[in-house]
């Protein structure tokens, strides 16, 4: 009644509907919609309310925002949309309901990652069935607006590789992600075994993942585990990558040399040598 600016920012650009978004207050949220507060406003971060309601799962909130007109789309200065967050975060509920709003899941954020890759990388496996539910499962798995030169290039199985999720592995292969797709570090194979996730190496090698693939750096996943310190997870991978590669690691009993062929393999006595069966 005096008038007050209801949109009124504060020294990190938030207004009164971004609190109320952020602490899902929905009678506040309603209260200040009907007062003609914007919708879409941007805190300094570029986040509009939307973002702070898919960030904090609040669904009843989200449905306000979105039937009071709020952008779907809109980016935050990271690229995030508010899929980006909902799926980050596990929000099922949301995420659905931001997708039932015409939400893109093939945008990318300024790292590169779609809401799939988040999904994948932080192991919210109901959110990524979800978005492979989604008609543009296709895109999504192979990554269309991603640029596989790129040194930011990932794939979602390289990420829930790299993290261990093995639950949302299963359903990747599953929806028919190309196993052995590669970036410059490698396969997915290649991320398991980098960051110690045996279990994971053993769900790839059972699934028919190729372990002679090189990465840029002409390594194999044995050729980077090798250079690990010595830790329980990484001689059981050694084993397991050994194991499917057909490579047998012995030592040279004697030296053997011969300068008169310039083509014979010189060994001393003590040398590990590896043979290809």
């Amino acid at each position: 009644t005096k008038r007050l600016n209801v949109n009124y920012q504060d020294s990190d650009g938030f207004s009164a509907l971004h609190h109320a978004a952020l602490t899902g207050t929905t009678e506040l949220l309603a209260a200040l919609l009907e007062a003609q507060a914007s919708v879409d406003i941007r805190d300094s971060n570029g986040m509009r309310p939307l973002h702070y309601a898919a960030w904090q799962g609040k669904a009843e909130s989200v449905l306000m925002l979105l039937r009071s007109g709020a952008s779907v789309n809109s980016t935050s200065q990271d690229g995030h949309i508010p899929l980006h967050l909902a799926a980050q975060y596990g929000h099922f509920e949301v995420s659905e309901m931001l997708l039932q709003h015409q939400s893109n899941p093939c945008l990318v954020n300024k790292a590169k990652k779609t809401p799939l890759d988040l999904a994948c990388e932080f192991g919210r496996a109901k959110v990524v069935q979800l978005l492979l539910n989604s008609n543009m499962v296709v895109a999504l798995l192979e990554g269309e607006r991603k640029e596989p030169t790129d040194s930011a290039f990932t794939t979602p199985l390289h990420l829930a590789a790299r993290n261990g999720h093995k639950d949302v592995i299963r359903l990747l292969l599953k929806a028919g992600i190309d196993i052995n797709k590669t970036t410059k570090s490698g396969t997915a194979l290649h991320e398991a075994a980098l960051y110690g996730k045996t279990e994971v190496v053993r769900l790839l090698l059972d699934a028919g993942v190729d372990v002679n693939i090189r990465n840029t750096y002409n390594q194999t996943a044995l050729d980077i585990v090798n250079q690990f310190t010595t830790s329980h997870a990484s001689r059981d991978i050694k084993q397991l990558l050994r194991d499917a590669t057909g490579i047998l690691q012995v030592r040279a009993l004697k030296d053997h040399w011969n300068l008169h062929d310039p083509t014979a393999l010189n060994i001393r006595a003590g040398d590990v040598i590896t043979v290809r069966i």
